[in-house]
C-alpha cells in the first residue's frame, strides 16, 4: 500500500481551473444527486480539504502485514460445521452468531435495490439448442428448504433474469452458458441451484471427513478433499467473493466450502481442505498446485465444474492450467455437468463450450453480451491529463461521502492518488498487482467496513468487487483499447449499480482516450445516457444510430454464418432469437448449437 508517511502534498500548480469548459452541468445534477444519501455536498471551488462526513483517514500498520500471526487469511473465514447429529429433515440446528457474521444483522441486512425493475425488464435470449420455461419466483423453484431459507437470509426477494432461467436449467439437468451483465445476479444464479440440488444428497456423495466437533489439529488423521463442486475464476479477490457467498448458502447444510487462491498461505489452504471440502472456489495456478498432491485434493467426485468470469480466464497464459483443470476430473462419463458465465463471450470462449459441454445445453444471454444497464448513470468529463488529480478531489467534494471505487490503469499511479488523496486527509486505501496478498485481503476488509471507504485499483482487481453500496466508481483512466477497452470499462462501472441499486459512474476524458471515444459513445447511446458535447462527433447517423453495432456482436453474425445453420448459432441478437422481457414467454428459433 502507498506510503502514506511520505506521500506527495498538493502542489500550487494544482489549485485552480482543472476541467474544461465543455464539462459544465455534466456532473452534481439533480439525477446524480438523488442516487446517493442526502447528507449535503461542499463547494467544487474550495480549497482542497478533508470534506465534512468522511472517517477520520487512518494509516497502515506495516508490521502486521510482515509478521505471519498478525493477519488472518480470508480463507480461514468461518464457515457452518455440521456433523448430520442435530437438527432434522437434513437442516442443521442455527447458529446465531454466525448467520449474523454471514448475512449482517437482522435490522440492517442487505435488499436487493428499489430499482431492482430495471434489471428485471432487460431482455433474455435463449440461443441454445434446449430451452426451458423460466421460474417467476424462488419460492416455486423447488429449492430445498434450508436453500429457501438461506435465500431469504440473503435478500434474495425477486430472482434476477439469468436466475429465472438457470435456475431450472440446472435442476432438469443441463449444462449451461450464462452470458449475463456484471450486477445481474450471476452467482446466485449457478450456486442456489447446484448447492440445493446436492443439499439432499450430501450424505450419498460427499466424501468422508472429520467430525467436526471432534477434530483435533495434529491429532487426527487428515482426509483427502474430493469436492462435489468447483468453481474457478481469474482472480484472488473473486475467489474470496464468491466463497463469501458460498458461506451463505452452505449455511445449516452437511455442505463444507474451502477456498484456494494464489498468494495466500498454502499451508492454511491445505489444512482447511483437509477438514473436508464439498464445494471449491479456486484460482487456476492454486489449483493445479493441489491437484498435483492427491493426498490433498482430487476432483474424481466432481458433479459440477463452473467457469465464472470465463473470457478472462482464457487468455493464453491459462492455457494450460486450464486444460488440465477441465480434463483432470477422473470422473464418469454423464455424471459432470459444466456451466460457463460471463459478462462477454469472446471466440476463445465459444471454442471451450464446444470442447467440454454437451450439445443439449441451455445458452442464455441477458442483454447485449458485453453491455451495462440502466441503474448506473455514467458520466464523461473532459480533463487535461496534468489537471486529473485535483479534478478528483473536486469530484469527491461535489457529492456527499460515500464508498468509491477510483480505477487507474498503472500500478505506480494508484500510489500517487493514493497518497495525494491521504494527504488531503482522505480515507483510502490502494490495491494492485504489486501488493501482497496480505495488503491486498486487508485493503478489501478496510473497504468492506467503512475504514477506507475510498478504494484506489487497478484493473485487476475489477471483477473481484462485490462490495454493498458503492455508490461511486471513478475512471481517473479510462482503459485503454490495447489492455481490456470497453469490456474493462462495463467490468469497472459495474462495481456499483448492483442487484437492481442504483449507481454513478464518473470518467475523465481526454484526448488521449480518442480510441475507445466511438464504442464508449455507442455504449452510453445503448442505456440512454447523455452523451456530452465532446463526443457528439462520434454518434453514428441514420440507422445506424437505432441499430446500434458493437464488435462482439461481430464475432457473434461469423460465428453463425460460419455454422451454416441458418441462424446465429451463438446469438446475435437478431431476429432468430426472441427475448424474454421480464415476463413474457421465451420462444427461439430452431437451430444447431454448433
Amino acid at each position: 500500500m502507498a506510503d502514506h508517511n511520505r506521500g506527495p502534498t498538493p502542489s500550487p500548480a494544482d489549485a485552480g481551473e482543472h476541467i474544461a469548459p465543455h464539462t459544465t452541468g455534466a456532473f452534481g445534477t439533480a439525477e446524480l444527486q438523488e442516487a446517493l444519501p442526502d447528507t449535503g455536498s461542499n463547494n467544487m471551488n474550495a480549497k482542497p480539504q478533508a470534506p465534512a462526513g468522511w472517517v477520520q483517514a487512518t494509516a497502515y500498520d506495516y508490521n502486521s502485514y510482515s509478521n505471519d500471526g498478525g493477519h488472518e487469511w480470508d480463507s480461514n473465514a468461518r464457515v457452518y460445521e455440521w456433523n448430520g447429529d442435530e437438527g432434522e429433515n437434513n437442516i442443521g440446528p442455527e447458529h446465531p452468531a454466525l448467520e449474523a457474521e454471514l448475512f449482517g444483522d437482522p435490522k440492517n441486512r442487505a435488499r436487493q435495490g428499489l430499482d431492482f425493475s430495471t434489471i428485471a425488464s432487460i431482455k433474455l435470449c435463449q440461443e441454445g439448442p434446449t430451452r426451458v420455461d423460466p421460474i417467476a419466483n424462488f419460492k416455486d423453484a423447488g429449492l430445498h428448504p434450508a436453500m429457501l431459507r438461506n435465500v431469504e437470509l440473503a435478500g434474495y426477494e425477486v430472482p434476477t433474469p439469468i436466475q429465472r432461467y438457470c435456475l431450472p436449467a440446472i435442476f432438469l439437468g443441463h449444462d449451461v452458458i450464462g452470458i449475463a451483465q456484471t450486477g445481474s445476479g450471476k452467482t446466485g444464479a449457478y450456486l442456489i441451484p447446484i448447492l440445493s440440488k446436492l443439499m439432499g444428497k450430501a450424505k450419498k456423495l460427499a466424501a468422508p471427513r472429520p467430525n467436526p466437533a471432534t477434530f483435533q489439529e495434529g491429532v487426527d488423521q487428515p482426509m483427502r478433499a474430493e469436492p462435489l463442486v468447483v468453481v474457478v475464476v481469474p482472480t484472488r479477490e473473486l475467489a474470496v467473493q464468491i466463497f463469501n457467498e458460498a458461506r451463505k448458502f452452505c449455511y445449516r447444510t452437511m455442505l463444507r466450502p474451502c477456498v484456494v487462491y494464489g498468494g495466500g498461505a498454502a499451508r492454511d489452504q491445505e489444512q482447511q481442505l483437509q477438514k473436508g471440502c464439498d464445494v471449491l472456489i479456486a484460482t487456476p495456478g492454486r489449483l493445479v498446485h493441489f491437484m498435483e498432491k492427491p493426498q490433498v485434493l482430487t476432483l474424481r467426485r466432481v458433479r459440477y465444474m463452473v467457469i465464472d468470469e470465463a473470457d478472462e480466464l482464457l487468455d493464453d497464459d491459462w492455457k494450460e492450467q486450464l486444460d488440465k483443470i477441465m480434463s483432470g476430473g477422473e470422473q464418469e462419463e454423464g455424471n459432470l455437468n459444466y456451466m460457463l458465465f460471463s459478462a462477454t463471450f469472446p471466440k476463445a470462449a465459444r471454442e471451450l463450450a464446444k470442447t467440454h459441454l454437451a450439445e443439449t445445453h441451455v445458452r442464455l444471454r441477458v442483454g447485449r453480451a458485453g453491455s451495462s444497464h440502466g441503474n448506473i448513470k455514467q458520466s464523461i468529463i473532459y480533463v487535461d491529463p496534468s489537471l486529473k488529480k485535483q479534478a478528483l478531489i473536486d469530484l469527491i467534494k461535489s457529492l456527499p461521502p460515500t464508498r468509491t471505487i477510483i480505477f487507474v490503469n498503472w500500478k505506480r499511479t494508484a500510489e500517487e492518488v493514493d497518497d495525494y488523496l491521504f494527504n488531503l486527509g482522505m480515507p483510502c486505501t490502494s490495491m494492485h498487482a504489486d501488493r501482497n496478498q496480505r495488503e491486498r485481503e486487508a485493503a478489501m476488509r478496510g473497504f468492506r467496513s467503512g475504514q477506507w471507504p475510498i478504494l484506489i485499483a487497478t484493473g485487476v482487481t475489477a471483477r473481484g468487487i462485490d462490495v454493498r453500496n458503492i455508490m461511486h466508481v471513478i475512471n481517473f483512466d479510462l482503459p485503454s483499447m490495447d489492455h481490456g477497452g470497453i469490456e474493462e470499462y462495463t467490468h469497472r462501472i459495474g462495481r456499483t449499480g448492483r442487484i437492481g441499486h442504483r449507481g454513478l459512474a464518473t470518467s475523465f476524458y481526454s484526448d488521449r482516450d480518442e480510441p475507445i471515444a466511438s464504442v464508449l459513445t455507442r455504449t452510453l447511446m445503448e442505456t440512454n445516457q447523455e452523451v456530452p458535447d465532446f463526443l457528439q462527433s462520434y454518434v453514428p447517423e441514420g440507422a445506424s444510430a437505432t441499430n446500434l453495432k458493437f464488435e462482439a456482436d461481430s464475432d457473434f453474425e461469423d460465428e453463425g454464418a460460419n455454422a451454416g445453420t441458418g441462424g446465429a448459432a451463438w446469438g446475435a441478437g437478431g431476429d432468430d432469437a426472441d427475448a424474454d422481457a421480464g415476463g413474457g414467454d421465451d420462444v427461439a428459433a430452431p437451430g444447431s448449437a454448433w
